[in-house]
């Protein structure tokens, strides 16, 4: 059973100015989706909504308490206003503890505070990773160390924590760069107008021939 329970209720209240209602009294309106079954309507309260949004995000089963009855679930998604800090809608996925599901799973840079190379840049190009698995597998991140990272070098999927894992299926190319360490912009540019002077100077052999043509 999950450990994070989020109370809700079977929403009877559907159509647009019934579902307004409910958000004006900072409701959330949401749907279960699970296989086989049939959608269920609830509605769950935007303060409780929101903190276990904060614990589990979107790769970390909850209960969901509809009435007394349990069901665990993953947040698939949820909608945010455009400019009110007000939850829209959520949706729920029910999860069968048998069967595997694919999930987002956030990607964290191990070390990102500690890099030894200074200064530099490090830049992050995949945010999460999806990956299928059974629920009880479903990882919470996925890690990879970057602490001794140097100019040039890069981190790909094939570097995560959970690559090896034979429980976890991840559903990305294993050499797709998740990460590198870059030159901050300023040090490149001045190295490179260096070269560029550098190029400018004439070599002793071309002085010489200079002199020749003139003479």
């Amino acid at each position: 059973m999950a450990d994070i329970v989020l109370q809700a209720q079977k929403r009877e209240a559907t159509g647009k100015n019934k579902v307004n209602k409910l958000r004006a009294n900072e409701l959330v309106p949401g749907v279960i989706y699970a296989k086989d079954e049939e959608n269920i309507n609830v509605q769950v309260t935007a303060r409780d909504f929101e903190k276990v949004l904060r614990q589990a995000g979107t790769s970390t089963i909850i209960t969901l308490d509809i009435d007394g009855e349990n069901k665990d679930v993953l947040i698939k998604a949820y909608q945010n206003h455009p400019f009110k800090n007000q939850f829209l809608h959520v949706d729920f996925q029910a999860i069968n503890q048998n069967e595997a599901i694919r999930v987002q799973v956030p990607v964290v840079l191990v070390g990102r505070d500690d890099i030894l190379v200074e200064p530099s840049v490090l830049v992050q190009n995949i945010d999460v990773v999806e990956v299928e698995c059974l629920p009880k597998f479903i990882p919470q991140t996925a890690e990879v160390e970057v602490k001794d990272l140097q100019i040039g070098d890069v981190r790909t999927i094939a570097d995560l924590d959970i690559f090896k894992n034979a429980d976890i299926t991840i559903l990305e190319e294993e050499d797709a760069v998740i990460c590198s360490l870059q030159e901050p912009a300023e040090e490149k540019a001045a190295a490179e107008g260096e070269e560029a002077g550098a190029a400018d100077v004439p070599t002793v052999g071309e002085t010489e021939a200079k002199n020749s043509e003139e003479e």
